[in-house]
């Protein structure tokens, strides 16, 4: 089928596509911060440059896409000239520019590509391999708390959108449009999934009769396209990876307990996997899930203090199960609508890692979701040494694996071990192994932890022995993921600031932190915080402090805080 792709109001993303030569640093290009620096990470590649890139990605702290065009070529013209693409891998400074420093790092950690259509990305090996150690995590708990996987179509006719009005208008900005089909005007336009509520109620309301197929509870791990202005890898694309679940319950209460129970999941994730200490809690009004009656968010600070929403859990009432009827017959034999949930993570939450852990090194990753747990480097010198080192080495690839670590060997000899140190450190490999002719006498290892720097980070002399390898390794990557979640969380801690007056939140704000104080104001005082200041209501945490409360902007009594901050 020949599918034409027609999109409202959406003529300015669009410009002129010119295909060049380009390295890894192709994806800083939209603002002329990514050629100042004053230092610069680097190492020596033997590689050959990347292919050409066509498409790009607008930086979310770049201009609009129509001031941009003319920079784009300035900017390429001096990267090229700054940078030999055969030999320099070059990741900006974190504190220097921190939208730099990320696409840095995406592109020579070599976790995504742009797609050929402007504000798409491929998620290369290395980055689709973190997103499967999310899915393996969430798809044991989704099935341990009663969930199916199952797949629904991405074509949704339109009218489905129509029925929920909170829905379309919350969404119609973003969606993207089939008019045509095989090569013929379709009788009523497509939309490319945005997200399924509609299209999961209008199954649901062929499934569910009575009370005894309730509760019903799903999920689908798919692509979503919402056409986003403004674009960033993993955080935001026009295509998306994410899980969506969806369920119907016989009662209000039961509703209420699967999206709490469902966004505890994602804290639980967080914490123990990802080690992103996020605050959980409800979202306002204003940023409620369209359609949804509440939503609870997870909210998580990035390494430049910015709010990453990194999951949401929606009760969505009777919302859309009174605009697709989907309905059933309860024990008293009475016809009732059903009360229904939907909940999701995406690609983002990759994008929050590397934000919340890496450091001007590159990646830093968390153990419980590195693709690679331990790089083994070989080191010789003399032909006569490299079979007894090749050989250990292998043996100690051998112990780790069987006792169920991620464990690579890179025995390649085309790269010198330094090159390699600083390419998997790159890459954010939490323990590096060093095998020299020494250590194969002594039967011992040199063992490197990412998180720890240069000297200090290394330990000489832990046995070969499978035992005590395996013991000692698999305690340091525990280790690991634990000082990586304490490190983010003292970050955390320390950007949150107390206010009780607009001022005070102002100042917060102004100063690039987040601002936590007691709200009962206006959705339109809501809106007023935002356009003044950048900042979004982010959530109003579960944790709440005891006492009585004065709203920070109106004097009035307030029950609970609220936490503000700019965001993704």
């Amino acid at each position: 089928m020949v599918v034409s792709l027609r999109l409202p109001s959406l003529t300015s993303l669009f410009s002129p596509i010119t295909t060049t030569t380009t390295t890894a640093n192709s994806l800083r290009r939209r603002s002329p911060a990514f050629i100042r620096r004053s230092r610069s990470y680097r190492f020596q590649s033997q590689q050959p440059p990347p292919p050409p890139l066509a498409a790009r990605f607008s930086s979310s702290q770049g201009t609009a896409a129509a001031e941009t065009a003319s920079e784009e070529q300035r900017v390429d013209s001096n990267a090229k000239s700054r940078v030999n693409p055969d030999r320099d891998r070059v990741i900006t400074p974190r504190s220097q520019d921190f939208n730099a420093w990320y696409l840095d790092v995406i592109a020579n950690a070599e976790l995504a590509d742009y797609g050929p259509v402007r504000g798409t990305m491929v998620i290369r090996p290395y980055g689709y391999a973190i997103w499967e150690a999310i899915q393996e995590y969430l798809n044991v708990r989704f099935k341990e708390t009663g969930h199916s996987n199952m797949y629904f179509p991405q074509f949704i006719p339109y009218s489905f959108i129509e029925k929920e009005a909170s829905h379309v208008e919350g969404f119609s900005p973003e969606l993207a449009l089939v008019t045509i089909g095989g090569g013929k005007e379709l009788e009523e336009k497509l939309v490319v999934r945005p997200t399924s509520e509609t299209m999961v109620n209008h199954m649901f309301t062929q499934w569910i009769h009575s009370y005894r197929d309730l509760p019903l509870m799903v999920n689908q791990w798919v692509n979503v396209t919402r056409w986003e202005h403004r674009t960033k890898p993993f955080v935001r694309t026009l295509e998306f990876l994410w899980q969506e679940g969806h369920t119907a319950h016989a009662t209000p209460e039961e509703a209420e307990n699967e999206a709490m129970q469902m966004i505890n999941v994602y804290t639980k994730f967080a914490y123990e996997q990802a080690a992103i200490p996020v605050i959980v809690g409800r979202k306002s009004r204003v940023e409620t899930f369209a359609g949804a009656s509440i939503t609870y968010t997870i909210e998580a600070m990035m390494g430049d203090r910015k709010a990453l929403q990194a999951g949401t859990s929606h009760n969505l009432g009777q919302n859309f199960s009174r605009a697709f009827e989907t309905q059933f017959t309860d024990e008293n034999g009475q016809r009732q609508h059903v009360w229904q949930t939907s909940w999701a993570i995406s690609t983002r939450f990759v994008g929050g890692i590397i934000m919340t852990h890496g450091d001007d090194a590159g990646l830093m990753l968390p153990p419980r979701v590195a693709p690679i747990q331990v790089v083994i480097i070989p080191i010789w010198k003399k032909d006569d040494d490299k079979v007894g080192v090749l050989n250990a080495a292998s043996s100690v690839k051998e112990v780790l694996q069987t006792a169920g670590v991620k464990v690579k060997l890179d025995d390649t000899d085309q790269r010198t071990p330094g090159w390699k140190f600083n390419f998997w450190e790159m890459k954010g490999v939490p323990l590096r192994i060093e095998i020299g002719p020494r250590d194969v006498s002594s039967g011992s290892v040199v063992i490197s932890r990412r998180d720890i720097p240069g000297k200090q980070g290394k330990v000489f002399g832990i046995s070969m022995e499978p035992s005590s390898l395996e013991a000692y390794v698999k305690d340091k990557l525990d280790e690991i993921q634990s000082a990586l979640l304490e490190q983010a969380t003292s970050f955390r801690d320390s950007n949150i600031v107390d206010v009780s007056s607009y001022d005070e939140l102002k100042v917060a704000i102004s100063q690039g932190k987040w601002a936590r104080g007691p709200w009962s104001a206006s959705d339109e005082d809501e809106l007023k915080v935002k356009e003044e200041t950048g900042a979004t209501l982010r959530c109003f945490p579960f944790e709440q402090p005891q006492g009585n409360k004065t709203c920070l902007m109106t004097g009035n009594p307030a029950e609970e805080v609220a936490i503000f901050a700019k965001s993704y």
